[in-house]
């Protein structure tokens, strides 16, 4: 069961983690490259703000963006920044979600995120979580997939298995941990059944398109290639 309390502490956890890591940057580090192609670390902070303002949206009943060009254009924009002002506007955009998140309402509702995507609103803490983590090791400033709190690795794995559930581009899929945890994804493309295990960092890091499944063991036939997020 989601309990969407519980993961608004785990967001304020990770934020809090994320920016006590970028403050130790100096003012240059923000036009270094991140981890995603294109994008600098002043690409990615500058996300994460507008991404807490655009959840805040969807807890509203507001589009989450105006539109994508619009996402696209606002973090072009803040990229540039300075360190300082990245991480103050991180602080307000988080602390706008926070309050909007604290305010009465009914968690079980229906949500609309980016292209036509539903949810239900106790799960949109959950993604805010996702953003932080995800991207704080996009950011390469030290912090890895390795370093992601257990809970948070095992339930985003079962996210993303889910997500690819019946993908008419992956064969059917058994995913195993290093702990035994099992999953299963794909279904919707011809071959398998594969198996595929590995550590919860590289199995992540798979599913998320953050690593290329070059440290997992296969079997059955060869490493499925997903589809973007």
């Amino acid at each position: 069961m989601i309990d969407h309390a519980h993961d608004l502490a785990s967001v304020q956890e990770a934020t809090d983690r994320l920016l006590t890591a970028a403050a130790a940057l100096d003012n240059a580090a923000g036009a270094r490259p991140s981890r995603l192609p294109g994008w600098t670390v002043g690409h990615v902070l500058a996300h994460l703000a507008r991404n807490a303002d655009a959840l805040a949206n969807v807890l509203d009943g507001r589009p989450m963006y105006v539109s994508a060009e619009a996402r696209d254009a606002d973090i072009e924009r803040d990229a540039p920044r300075a360190l300082d002002a990245q991480l103050d506007d991180l602080r307000a955009s988080h602390a706008g979600f926070r309050a909007r998140a604290a305010e009465p309402a009914d968690w079980t509702r229906s949500v609309e995120l980016r292209n036509g995507v539903t949810d239900i609103a106790s799960r949109v803490p959950f993604r805010r979580w996702a953003e932080v983590e995800l991207h704080h090791v996009d950011l390469g400033i030290g912090y890895e997939l390795e370093d992601l709190p257990a809970e948070f690795g095992e339930r985003e794995i079962d996210f993303l298995a889910d997500r690819f559930s019946g993908h008419r581009e992956v064969p059917p899929t058994g995913l195993r941990g290093d702990g035994g945890q099992v999953w299963t994804t794909g279904g919707g493309a011809p071959g398998g059944p594969i198996a595929v295990e590995g550590s919860t960092a590289d199995l992540l890091g798979w599913l998320a398109g953050r690593r290329d499944g070059s440290a997992l063991l296969v079997k059955g036939g060869t490493l499925p290639a997903l589809p973007p997020l």
